[in-house]
């Protein structure tokens, strides 16, 4: 009840009262930044998702604790480790601080930092993997022992409470603490360059190469922009396919889908993609590798589509979300690209625990059948990247037995994720967004705390990745070539 009629109190003064010297100020004044809390608070009770995974009451006491740690946070980067850390509290895969949504002033600020690892790595186990240094230095494969004087794990292990997952899937934030190349701004370059940064701009290692030599070297800390030159993803214009299409010699077709994100894109996906599928009459296996796509637009249910005779509908999921109208007091901190989301539950039915059932939520999920039928078997690749679109994908297309799933767990929850509809809420006073999701999925059967598992699990070894192997890909053909 306390945190209801926070904002009817003393909090509804520090709404209003917010001073526009503090709207982008480098330190703003400590009552202002309670103003930032306050929406913040308010904020969070939209939230669908926010005890799912904790208590009223151990999340309030998150909550103060956050409160004192960001107003007394001496600049920027602090406030933002708390907001990291407190929406990483949530476990949900969409709150966060967004790199992406935040002001320029602020991007430049905290992420355009040079104290970047100059390699791409992935992590096996416990062990920090190059897989790739563009200045010929580190071979693929080299294992990193000590990242300026610490394990790489170690380091990891102080990480991890800061970033967003599912739940408690930690393979998802593993796999976003690793630098793969497909992003410009990557998760670990952000907290590592925040919480870590190395002395005097150099990264001082201790490495094993692929035949078992040991050595220490040094290597200059980057930049953004040199970080940007390193990305593996070739820049693509507006209307370039933003996937690709192979036929290998075995006749297994390989559809490679390293991202949804498509509503900026000018691109006929939806051409491009029906095209291929409909040329696999003389092919003997589909790939769909979906191991590098986090999600985006459910463009997979192009594909749902072909494999299904009937309308499909998730079994026993609840779409859930926390209110009718948006509170008057923050409406103007929360931006979103459709303002039909402030009344998103105008019109829906009570539950109990203050969620409203979404209107007409089944019918959002629900695949039609379509297009031509494809005519051979299908395999999906599968990594804790998947957490959104792509989780749901994978769990769909278990559900109607469409083929197996190959590779490593995903991400996302089992337990239900959030998501569906967004705002960007935006706290004026430190010049900080962050994502709120407003649509909790939830099953009403109980569920396992954890990703979905593969059907057939495989993952590459540092032999693999020093010789530049895919097993997983390899696995899945054969199986298929097989029939």
């Amino acid at each position: 009840m306390r945190r209801r009629t926070f904002l009817q109190g003393s909090g509804a003064a520090l709404l209003t009262g917010l001073s526009a010297r503090s709207l982008a100020a480098d330190r703003p004044d400590p009552a202002d930044l309670a103003g930032d809390v306050a929406i913040l608070r308010e904020a969070l009770k939209l939230h669908p998702g926010l005890y799912r995974y904790n208590s009223p009451a151990a999340f309030e006491a998150r909550l103060q604790r956050f409160s004192a740690d960001f107003t007394a946070a001496p600049d920027s980067a602090g406030r933002y480790l708390a907001l990291a850390r407190l929406t990483a509290a949530i476990r949900c895969g969409h709150s966060y601080g967004n790199f992406f949504n935040q002001k320029d002033a602020v991007r430049t600020a905290l992420f355009d930092r040079p104290t970047r690892l100059p390699v791409h790595f992935v992590w096996l186990d416990r062990d920090m993997v190059v897989t790739g240094d563009p200045s010929g230095t580190l071979a693929p494969g080299t294992r990193i022992l000590r990242l300026n004087g610490e394990d790489p794990a170690r380091l990891r292990d102080r990480l991890l409470p800061l970033i967003r997952a599912d739940g408690h899937n930690d393979a998802k934030r593993v796999s976003l603490l690793e630098v793969r190349g497909d992003d410009s701004i990557e998760t670990f370059d952000v907290f590592q360059g925040l919480v870590a940064p190395p002395a005097g701009g150099v990264h001082r290692l201790e490495v094993q190469e692929p035949g078992g030599r040991r050595r220490r070297l040094d290597m200059p800390a980057i930049g953004l922009k040199a970080r940007k030159a390193m990305m593996t993803a070739p820049e693509v214009r507006e209307a370039d396919p933003l996937w690709t299409w192979a036929i290998r010699p075995d006749r297994i077709a390989v559809l490679t889908m390293p991202g949804w994100a498509i509503w900026k894109s000018k691109w006929d996906w939806k051409g491009w993609l029906d095209e291929r599928l409909d040329s696999l009459a003389g092919a003997r296996g589909l790939v769909v590798d979906l191991r590098d796509n986090e999600g985006g637009e459910d463009c997979g249910n192009r594909i749902l589509a072909r494999l299904i005779d009937r309308p499909y509908t998730p079994p026993a999921i609840e779409q859930r979300i926390r209110f009718q109208r948006t509170p008057a007091s923050i409406d103007r901190y929360l931006d979103t690209w459709d303002d039909s989301f402030r009344t998103l539950g105008a019109k829906a039915a009570p539950l109990t625990n203050g969620f409203f059932l979404r209107p007409a939520g089944e019918d959002a999920l629900t695949v039609a059948s379509a297009g031509k039928r494809l005519p051979v078997p299908v395999a999906v690749l599968t990594s804790p990247v998947n957490s959104s679109a792509t989780f749901q994908f994978a769990s769909n297309f278990r559900a109607i037995g469409g083929g197996r799933l190959y590779g490593r767990p995903t991400g996302g929850n089992r337990r239900g994720i959030n998501g569906g509809c967004f705002f960007f809420v935006r706290l004026p006073a430190s010049g900080l967004e962050f994502d709120l999701p407003l649509v909790g999925y939830f099953p009403t059967t109980p569920q396992p705390d954890a990703g979905l598992l593969p059907d057939v699990r495989v993952a590459p070894t540092i032999a693999d990745i020093a010789t530049g192997r895919d097993p997983v890909l390899e696995r899945a053909a054969v199986d298929l070539a097989r029939g």
